[in-house]
Order: structure tokens, then C-alpha cells, then sequence
């Protein structure tokens, strides 16, 4: 009998589900008591319950029921694909368990990681669409033969395809006589150009939004107790659901209460002074260390451009002696990061995020540092060269440096988390299990993101190469941090961390990449005999002579009038850049305004 009358009330509940309006409808089955899974039956259910009413109306037009039936059927398979598209995030599991396991402050890392692996996916499929597709309609048969060498080195078979920018024509595709054609020249710097006006205006929103989330939110300081008492989903009934949430909440509960409890220790002025010695020592160590670094790195190019323009003996000499400057810096790269968080141990810092901030800047100074020496290597040394075609040089350069570096990261967990849980649990007890170093793993993110921005123009796939990179390191991270580490020995909260991040991202990444880019497109004169802009005196001098073609034609002049008065004017740019300067400060107003907001509503708590 109670089965049967609950079949009755399932069909009464589907009835009335299927005489209310859209919007109505979804949010009463959201508000059901019901698992997931149940929901989405009762969703399927009243959705053919709304086919079969429209089908039994004979007083309406033939017109209405097609319309009504099709969009019945948009709405399902909409819903259908929504369902698939949930199951393919194949990392959302795995973030759950990590943040229940090691806290947010770990979770951040990962978290980025995903951010940074959509950035990829989107900067490939625009590079991808734009330029390397009309390039396959021009692009002539590759005589060389591939040995599975250029793998690593970049060079060889690979120098004659779509994956550098020597490979691409100067000449406007047209397959049809009288035709659209579709312009090379124009389409590469406008597709690389327009990226990054993309990729700045996302880095700012994401920096606004995830600031404005987690400094000026005063729902931080006032959710300790609904965080408590008013979270739990009740529709979770899943056991291991149930003890992943159970753990998720306990952790959260506790880096707030560590933020809330904060001690502030007194030291003597002995102990200052000792502190403030070990601290200066700490940081002319660093910066001597970096200094040494760039120096090293600086001299191996020089040394390793002479042997590359001389030639050498045998091929296998020679594909040798490209990866010799990638291996070595990233060498660099991986190896005095573990003397930074040796020399912050040793300093002693009151809290985890004094030390993971201390450590990210001054693995930032090494990392960007050395980035830049290259930079002025590629840019005022290999680019002066007698070399045919000094952008594929410099894109197989970057090519080399994204591939070790990504060897270098797997290493990095083989031999730093790995290795150390074998020693920390057989050879020497005392040591424990590793903790996952943030401030590192962070900065190698960081790294790889700049030499793909900086590789885009002289190598447009190098977006899809690195998307797989990341896609790789976020499983091998996962695997890593699960098996070898444990929890950070201090839980603490975390919350503005991806702020900084983004920053980080932004400023000196982001911007160095972009002064690199406005040097190589406005200053240097592309080679002669490669590329889409042989021939002229610079990548921009495409777009003047375009600008020179469209003043013949009247429908263009709107396009002539905003580049002579908008994007060559100094006085727009004065403008827009007052403008910023006013907003900004408009901005930290308001800041100010919330903060203090924000301390008054966690007085009046406290009292």
C-alpha cells in the first residue's frame, strides 16, 4: 500500500510539475528533498509528461505542437549534455579530496593549475583557428625526414611544419579565382594582438573578482557559525560523500579558527636584532644565488649560439648541444628553489604564509630573472645573427625550454616528494613525510606560463604543447601529493592566496611578456627569407600599409580616422591612462570604505 501510494504522489508531484511555467518548475524540483539522481528522474519524467499533454491537444495548431515538441526536446537534450559535461570535469573529485585532505592552502595550487590549463585550451583553439588552419591551405610538402629526435630538440623535421613561424607564408591564400582571401600577414598580428588585449582584460577581471571575494567580503569575518550549523547538504547519502564533506568542513573550521586565534609573540630586542641578521644573510644569499644564476645562464647562450652557427661534426653532436642551454637552466631552476625553502626554514617565520610569500618572491627574482637574460638573448643576439631565419631560432629555443622544464617538473616530484617519503619513513624516521611545497610548485606554473606567452609568436602551437603539459602535471601532482606528503604541520587560512597568484601572473609576468612582444613587433626587423612579414622593416609595417590601402577606399575611413586618432594618438592614450588613474583610485576608496566596515562588524562579534 505505501508503495503504491507513493507511485500516486510521484504522479500527482510530476501533474502539477508539468502545469507550471519554465521557471517555476526548475526551481521547485531544486527545492525537492531529493537526491541528485532522483531529481533529475522527476526533471525526465515531467518532461514527458509536457510531450504528452501537447500531443493530446487537438484544438491547437499543427505550428504550436512542432514548436512546443522541439523545444521540449532542446530543453532535454540541453540538459543531457549538461550531465555529460559534469561528468568529464574529471578533476572535481580529486580538488574535493584534496581540500578535505591538506586544506585550501594546498587546494589553491591546484586550482590554478585548472585555471591555467583553460587559459591554454582557449589561447590554442584561437591560434589554431586563425592561423595554423588557412596556413595548411598554402602549405607545401616537408622534404625532411623525421628520427624522433626533434621530439626533444624541437629542430630538424619539425622546422619545416605549421609548428614555427618560419614555416608561414607572406602571401594573401585565395583557393578560389575571384575569391574571398584571407590576408597572412594581417591574420597573424591581429590574432596575436587581439589575444593579448584578451588575455589582459581576463586577467583583470579574474584579479577584481577573486579580490573582491576574499579582501573585501564581510561575510569572512561573519560566517564562522552559519559555516557550522547552516552548510551540510542533506541530499548527500553517499558514505564516502558523507565522510569527504565531514572532513572538508573540519578543515575549513579549523584554518578559520586559526585565523581568529592569532598569537602575536614578543620578542626581546636581542632576539630581534638576531632575527633581522638571520633574515638579511638569508636574503644576500638568495639574490648572490640568482645574480650567479643569470650570469651562468647569460655566457652558456652566448657560448651555445657559436657552437650552433659554427656547426658541429655529426648530427648527434648537434642535437646535443641545443639542449645543453634548456637543461642547465632549468637545472637552475629546480635546484636552487630547495635552497630558498631550506633558507626559510631557517629563518623561523611566525606563520606558514610569511614563509610561502617570502619564498614565491624570491623564487620569482631567480625565475624571471633568468627568463629575462634570454630574453635579451633572443632578442639582441640571436636576432642580429646571420642566421636565415632567427624567429624559428628562437621559437625552437622556447620549444626546448617548455619541454625540459616539463621533464624537470615530473623530476621534481620523483625526486623532491618521492624520494624524500622513502627516506623521511626508512632511513631517517625523524624527518617524516614531506610537506607540498606551494611557493615552488606555484613559481613553476608561473615559469611555463611566461616563455608559452612569450613563444606565441614565434611558435602559435606552443599554447596546445603546454595545455598537454599541465594536463599531465595536475594527475602527477595529485598522484604525488596523495602517496608522499602530509598535511601542512600548521593549518591556517588561506583565502587571498589565489589573489596573489594572479598577480603574480599579471605583474612582472604578464607585463615583461608584453614589453618582449611590443620590442620584437615594433623594434626588430622580421629575416628576410622567412615568416608571413619578410621583406619589411618591421611586424607593425603590415599594418600601416593596410592602413595606406583602406584611405583609397571611402567605406574604410571610420577604420583610417580611429587608428590615426585613437591608436597612434598620445593624447588618447594620456586619456585613457587618467582615466585608469582615476577608477583606481576611486577603487581604493572604496576598498578603504569596506575595510573598515569589516573591522567594525568584527568588533561589534567579538563584544
Amino acid at each position: 500500500l505505501l508503495f503504491f501510494h507513493g507511485c500516486d504522489a510521484e504522479k500527482d508531484l510530476v501533474v502539477s510539475l508539468a502545469s507550471m511555467s519554465t521557471k517555476e518548475r526548475i526551481k521547485a524540483i531544486q527545492k525537492l528533498p531529493e537526491t541528485m539522481t532522483k531529481k533529475r528522474e522527476i526533471r525526465n519524467k515531467v518532461l514527458n509528461e509536457i510531450t504528452k499533454q501537447s500531443r493530446h491537444r487537438g484544438a491547437q495548431s499543427s505550428c504550436t505542437q512542432c514548436l512546443q515538441g522541439a523545444a521540449v526536446s532542446f530543453r532535454r537534450f540541453g540538459n543531457t549534455l549538461s550531465e555529460y559535461f559534469h561528468l568529464l570535469r574529471i578533476w572535481h573529485k580529486a580538488l574535493k579530496i584534496i581540500g578535505a585532505e591538506f586544506g585550501t592552502s594546498v587546494l589553491t595550487y591546484f586550482v590554478f593549475l585548472k585555471w591555467l590549463l583553460y587559459f591554454n585550451i582557449f589561447s590554442f583553439l584561437i591560434n589554431f583557428g586563425f592561423i595554423t588552419v588557412p596556413q595548411f591551405l598554402a602549405a607545401e610538402p616537408n622534404n625532411l625526414s623525421f628520427t624522433g629526435l626533434e621530439l626533444f630538440t624541437g629542430a630538424g623535421y619539425f622546422q619545416q611544419t605549421i609548428l614555427y613561424y618560419g614555416f608561414y607564408t607572406n602571401a594573401t591564400i585565395s583557393k578560389i579565382e575571384n575569391g574571398p582571401s584571407y590576408n597572412m600577414q594581417l591574420a597573424y598580428i591581429f590574432t596575436v594582438g587581439i589575444y593579448f588585449v584578451i588575455c589582459f582584460l581576463i586577467l583583470l577581471f579574474s584579479m577584481a573578482k577573486s579580490f573582491c571575494r576574499n579582501f573585501l567580503n564581510p561575510q569572512a569575518y561573519t560566517g564562522h557559525a552559519s559555516k557550522l550549523l547552516c552548510t551540510w547538504d542533506f541530499n548527500i547519502t553517499n558514505e564516502k560523500a558523507v565522510k569527504l564533506k565531514q572532513k572538508n568542513l573540519s578543515t575549513q573550521i579549523k584554518e578559520d579558527l586559526t585565523e581568529v586565534k592569532k598569537e602575536v609573540i614578543d620578542f626581546s630586542v636581542t632576539e630581534r636584532l638576531i632575527r633581522i641578521g638571520i633574515h638579511l644573510l638569508a636574503w644576500v644569499a638568495s639574490l648572490g644565488t640568482a645574480v650567479a644564476a643569470c650570469t651562468g645562464v647569460y655566457f652558456l647562450a652566448i657560448n651555445n649560439l657559436e657552437l650552433f652557427m659554427k656547426g658541429h661534426r655529426n648530427d648527434l653532436e648537434s642535437q646535443a648541444a641545443m639542449l645543453v642551454l634548456p637543461v642547465v637552466a632549468s637545472l637552475l631552476n629546480t635546484l636552487i628553489p630547495f635552497l630558498f625553502s631550506w633558507l626559510g626554514h631557517l629563518e623561523r617565520f611566525q606563520t606558514p604564509g610569511q614563509h610561502i610569500y617570502v619564498t614565491i618572491i624570491r623564487n620569482i627574482i631567480l625565475k624571471m630573472s633568468i627568463v629575462g637574460i634570454l630574453c635579451y638573448y633572443w632578442l639582441h643576439i640571436v636576432a642580429a645573427s646571420e642566421s636565415q631565419c632567427w624567429e624559428t631560432l628562437v621559437g625552437q629555443d622556447i620549444y626546448r625550454l617548455v619541454l625540459v622544464d616539463f621533464i624537470f617538473c615530473l623530476l621534481g616530484s620523483f625526486f623532491g616528494e618521492f624520494l624524500r617519503r622513502i627516506i623521511g619513513t626508512t632511513v631517517c624516521v625523524s624527518l617524516g613525510l614531506p610537506e607540498f611545497d606551494i611557493g615552488r610548485n606555484v613559481l613553476d606554473l608561473i615559469c611555463a606560463q611566461t616563455l608559452t606567452w612569450i613563444g606565441i609568436l614565434f611558435s602559435p602551437l606552443l599554447p596546445g604543447i603546454q595545455m598537454i603539459a599541465f594536463f599531465i602535471v595536475f594527475f602527477v601532482k595529485k598522484v604525488s601529493l596523495l602517496r608522499n606528503c602530509q598535511p601542512p604541520s600548521k593549518v591556517w587560512r588561506t583565502a587571498q592566496m589565489k589573489t596573489s597568484f594572479m598577480f603574480l601572473l599579471f605583474c612582472p609576468s604578464f607585463l615583461g611578456v608584453l614589453s618582449v612582444i611590443g620590442v620584437t613587433v615594433w623594434r626588430l626587423k622580421p629575416s628576410e627569407g622567412c615568416g608571413p612579414f619578410r621583406g619589411l622593416s618591421s611586424m607593425y609595417a603590415a599594418v600601416s600599409e593596410w592602413i595606406q590601402i583602406l584611405e583609397s577606399y571611402t567605406a574604410s575611413k571610420w577604420v583610417v580616422w580611429i587608428y590615426h586618432n585613437l591608436i597612434t594618438s598620445e593624447l588618447f592614450f594620456f586619456i585613457l591612462s587618467s582615466i585608469v588613474l582615476i577608477v583606481t583610485y576611486l577603487y581604493w576608496q572604496i576598498i578603504q570604505g569596506r575595510k573598515t566596515m569589516t573591522k567594525l562588524l568584527r568588533k561589534q562579534i567579538s563584544n
